[in-house]
């Protein structure tokens, strides 16, 4: 998997590496690990997942907070510079809350056109938002910038239901980011939809992205498409 932010001059990777395994719930049939968490239907055991799974950190710091402490000691002096590159402590540093905007998302298919989703107010976008041929291999791809404050342990979250039933839960940490001016990108290791008359079909999603205190930054119910052919372009 690939967790690299391309910036003007080349590639640089993220403060922590991402773990590069996505997380399925057992038992749960691999249908379409697309984009997205599921959409329409929510149980309060999934509400109750995240409230539980909350990591509790200790208190937040502004980067100048975090820049000023253990200043005399050299070598921390210089892992903090590294870490943060070339972000400019005083046009950031007070803000306590990073915040995370996701700038673009694609769906890249080999031999086929990147399909480029446009990303909706409200998180609502027209039905279907896009269509899949059945056992094609495809993978997401998106930007994102970070602003404010260090990111720590942003992550993926992606539901997918057909016929109201949850046929795929799929959970993938990205990784903690530093502001900076130019966005990252980060795309998803390479799936294939499943195939069959009982694959194609309408699937409803729900797609989050989150950080290591549930706050969402972007959330997508949307549906899609599986067919037995590519749609004409």
């Amino acid at each position: 998997m690939h967790s690299d932010k391309e910036g003007k001059g080349g590639t640089a990777t993220p403060i922590v590496e991402s773990d590069s395994e996505i997380e399925h719930e057992p038992g749960e049939k691999n249908v379409s690990r697309q984009m997205s968490e599921s959409s329409l239907y929510t149980t309060e055991d999934e509400e109750e997942d995240e409230t539980h799974n909350k990591i509790e950190l200790g208190p937040q710091c502004t980067l100048k907070e975090q820049f000023e402490k253990d200043k005399d000691d050299e070598s921390l002096r210089r892992w903090k510079e590294q870490l943060l590159g070339s972000v400019d402590i005083n046009a950031v540093g007070e803000s306590l809350d990073p915040d995370v905007k996701i700038l673009s998302l694609e769906i890249k298919s080999p031999g086929r056109p990147d399909i480029v989703l446009p990303i909706p107010e409200g998180g609502k976008p027209q039905c279907p938002w896009f269509t899949l041929k059945e056992g094609s291999k495809y993978s997401l791809k998106f930007s994102f910038l970070v602003t404010n404050n260090i990111v720590t342990g942003l992550k993926y979250t992606n539901t997918v239901w057909k016929t109201g039933l949850k046929v795929d839960s799929t959970k993938q940490m990205i990784g903690a980011f530093s502001p900076q001016s130019e966005p990252y990108t980060h795309e998803m290791p390479e799936d294939t939809t499943p195939s069959g008359m009982f694959a194609r079909g309408s699937y409803s999603a729900r797609t989050k992205f989150l950080d290591d205190d549930n706050k969402c930054y972007l959330e997508i119910n949307y549906t899609f498409d599986i067919k037995k052919e590519w749609l004409a372009t």
